[in-house]
């Protein structure tokens, strides 16, 4: 009985791995402790796998950041900035290539293909000196063979790597990362060597750059690198994983004639077309591991549907040859849902998260070989058909405004130039506005008053007390750094995502459904069960307390459509775009109502707009235009002096930056300091942007305080790209998980930059 695991979560069910790596970067436990903590994680996964039934299961997807950057330090890829001299990486290293430390700057962090978790983005060229320098896949590997549990080591494939690469800073930029194929293989074959001498049979090369659009060259780099592996890998089984999508015929037929390789792996969830190549044909004696349960979403699987794709399978590839998998790593869906006690019985007989997941494999695969478990397929039949006939699922209202969308572009009325100057007179702003993005820092006691009140501890005259001097803090504090367009601090709200979800029908929330984001950040997906509606306002009270507070303008803060959609676990029973402007319509109601209460600047994040995109190009247009489209529904009803802003973080939006453009804000802010000013290189190569922009100045995701002067020289660079009368100054993203140390010297120095700047074009005019 054939069943594999692509990945497992590694957080902890209760989130222990982020405790306890937050306490060892305070300097409050050691660094035995926190390996203490990982290893209790690790074997407590491996058992419950090997306790299911499971055959292949995964070693080394555990990680204390990140998997690509496990990698970077395997192979010793680490830039010179770090102070690296040889030897086995450590912990100081290799935080400080994820984080940053005191002196140097973090390695950049961007979208992990078109989920919600970041990698650390390797910086590569042709001088870096590649060196075997972390044993951690070995050593996991014995870790588990020490426990009695024979594991298949994952490493992220050698082609993957350096196509997920960029050339280092000073490297040119039109350098070929994959002329470094034959410099990484040696290290490659070292780590074989090890796995083999420690007793592994089987290796797992996640490659899932192959779903994306290739070019030839780049597919005969796989062909190459197996090749000169094929002799290290003889006497072990190899499997190389793809996820994420379809594979392209020339990659299915690049992958499927790769040497040396025992099994292939595929996403059949999002990857549906690849079942065709698959019945068109598949290399005799190997194995297809066949990725029928969904990895990224939280709906139970519909086992007899499932079971229907894999018996033809077997009648393709062999009635032996098909191994029952999950269709990527369950890394980025929660961990376990028998954590779950506040989620209604019916509710909770439609998902599973990962541990549920691996049950649902082993059935799958336990009903391939005639050993079907009657009692499980039949509570799933029901659990299905209760989901396809219930009440809650259906708003009828709902439907008919959404099918009422249909014909209209929802554009303002009057262009974006005539828009600002409208605004200009109404706001009354200095050259090179300052603002900041949203949420001010999130403190103990914060958090503390807010757990008081979810759990009727205290009263909501207390509650309200509480959040209102918090906002009058932030408040205060903006004033005295003489920010021009203020921002409440959200000190009422716990996730962008969550704090509108729990407001909106058709949604629900977990307790313990937490995903890793990067390093120790976790978030709570929503659940989307239902059609979408606001039954009242959401957030009109905090922000009219908060504008009462002050003369200056102060932003309404919302999340756009595309967001909450594309960071919430999904319903799976109709397109997402219908999700999505259902979602548009609830948003639109709030805008209006913010309006209406004399907020004239109001912000939609469109945080997640890029990291929904297709992997495929031939998808991609499809999705811009109905995600465009969602974020213009929610402002096309306001006076053209009210000012729109969106906010953008953590991706590469050069590709996109056409859609930008046509989403038609008024103003917005994105991320730009942490990805090298990446963004400004298409204002460089001649886009024409005519909206207020703020590209962000200085990288909130570490905990360095930048000078005036480097704030100063980053707005310079801008300046030679984009007008000055367009221009906003403003930090990457978002405060809340930085500390008011940081914050406050770090926004003085922001202002301080701005001010500067200002004095200069006055004085050259």
């Amino acid at each position: 009985m054939a069943s594999h695991i692509v990945g497992y979560p590694r957080m902890g069910p209760k989130r222990e791995l982020k405790f306890a790596l937050e306490s060892f970067w305070d300097g409050k436990s050691s660094a035995d402790e926190l390996q203490t903590v990982a290893a209790d994680l690790r074997s407590a996964i491996w058992k419950q796998m090997a306790d299911t039934g499971i055959k292949y299961i995964p070693s080394n997807t555990f990680s204390y950041y990140d998997q690509v950057l496990d990698t970077t330090a395997m192979l010793g890829a680490v830039p010179p900035r770090y102070g690296w001299n040889g030897g086995e990486i450590g912990f100081d290293v290799y935080f400080s290539m994820a984080r940053g430390n005191a002196s140097v700057p973090a390695m950049e962090m961007t979208k992990w293909f078109d989920t919600n978790y970041h990698f650390i983005v390797p910086e590569l060229g042709p001088d870096v000196k590649f060196s075997y320098a972390s044993h951690k896949a070995v050593n996991e590997y014995k870790e588990a063979k020490d426990l009695g549990i024979e594991t298949v080591p994952v490493l992220i494939g050698p082609v993957s790597y350096l196509l997920l690469s960029k050339p280092a800073k000073g490297v040119e930029k039109s350098f070929s990362l994959l002329s470094l194929i034959d410099k990484i293989l040696p290290i490659y074959k070292e780590v074989i060597c090890e796995l083999k001498a420690a007793g592994a049979t089987w290796i797992q090369f996640d490659e899932p750059t192959l779903v994306l659009d290739l070019e030839s060259h780049q597919l005969q780099a796989f062909t190459h690198a197996y090749s000169e592996l094929e002799s290290i890998l003889s006497g072990l089984q190899v499997l190389v994983q793809t996820y994420f999508a379809d594979v392209t015929a020339e990659a299915y037929k690049t992958l499927t004639c790769l040497k040396g390789v025992s099994g292939f792996g595929f996403d059949l969830v999002r990857g549906t077309k690849t079942l065709d190549l698959i019945k068109g044909g598949f290399p005799s004696g190997k194995l297809l591991f066949a990725g029928v349960v969904d990895g990224r979403n939280i709906w139970a699987n519909d086992l007899a549907s499932s079971l229907s794709i894999l018996h033809p399978l077997e009648g393709i590839v062999g009635k032996d040859k098909v191994v029952v998998s999950t269709s990527c790593s369950l890394l980025h869906t929660a961990v376990d849902l028998v954590n779950e006690t506040k989620l209604d019985k019916e509710l909770k007989s439609w998902l599973a998260f990962a541990a549920q997941k691996v049950l649902e494999v082993n059935a799958l695969a336990k009903a391939l070989v005639g050993q079907k478990d009657e009692a499980i397929f039949s509570s799933n039949a029901t659990a299905h058909a209760s989901r396809k006939s219930s009440p809650r699922v259906t708003n009828e209202a709902v439907q008919k405004a959404a099918a009422a969308l249909k014909g209209s572009d929802h554009r303002r009325a009057t262009n974006v130039s005539a828009r600002l100057d409208a605004q200009q007179k109404k706001l009354n702003l200095p050259l090179l506005p300052t603002t900041t993005i949203g949420s001010f820092p999130q403190t103990m006691d914060l958090r503390r008053v807010r757990r008081e009140y979810k759990a009727k501890k205290i009263s909501e005259d207390d509650y309200v007390n509480s959040i209102k001097e918090e906002i009058s803090k932030v408040v205060k504090i903006q004033e005295e750094l003489d920010i021009d367009v203020l921002v409440h601090g959200e000190p009422e709200r716990n996730d962008m995502v969550e704090y509108f979800g729990e407001q909106l029908s058709g949604f629900a929330f977990t307790v313990n459904g937490w995903v890793q984001s990067y390093g120790s950040r976790c978030v709570k997906p929503p659940i989307i069960y239902g059609d979408v509606s606001r039954p009242k306002a959401m957030t009109v009270f905090w922000s009219s307390m908060a504008q009462g507070m002050t003369k200056r303008p102060m932003k309404g803060m919302l999340t756009g459509p595309v967001t909450i959609l594309n960071w919430s676990f999904v319903r799976n029973d109709q397109p997402r775009h219908e999700t999505c402007y259902q979602i548009a319509l609830a948003i639109k109601d709030e805008v209006e109502d913010l309006e209406k209460a004399c907020i004239t600047v109001i912000q939609i994040d469109e945080a997640a707009l890029r990291e929904g995109l297709p992997l495929r190009k031939s998808e991609q247009a499809f999705y811009l235009d109905w995600a465009v489209h969602s974020f213009r529904i929610t402002n096309c009803g306001v006076q053209d002096t009210t000012q729109i802003h969106t906010h953008m973080c953590y991706s590469n939006f050069n590709d996109i930056i056409h859609s930008i453009i046509d989403m038609d804000a008024d103003v917005i802010t994105i991320e730009n300091s942490r990805s090298d000013e990446k963004l400004l290189s298409v204002f460089r190569e001649g886009v024409k942007y005519g909206a207020g922009i703020g590209p962000g100045v200085y990288d909130i995701h570490s905990p360095r305080i930048p000078s005036t002067e480097e704030i100063a020289d980053r707005i310079n660079k801008m300046l030679a790209v984009l007008e000055s009368n367009v221009l906003w100054v403003n930090p990457d993203c978002g405060l809340k998980t930085r500390k008011y140390a940081e914050v406050k010297p770090a926004l003085s120095n922001m202002v301080a930059a701005a001010k500067l700047i200002r004095t200069q074009l006055a004085s050259a005019k």
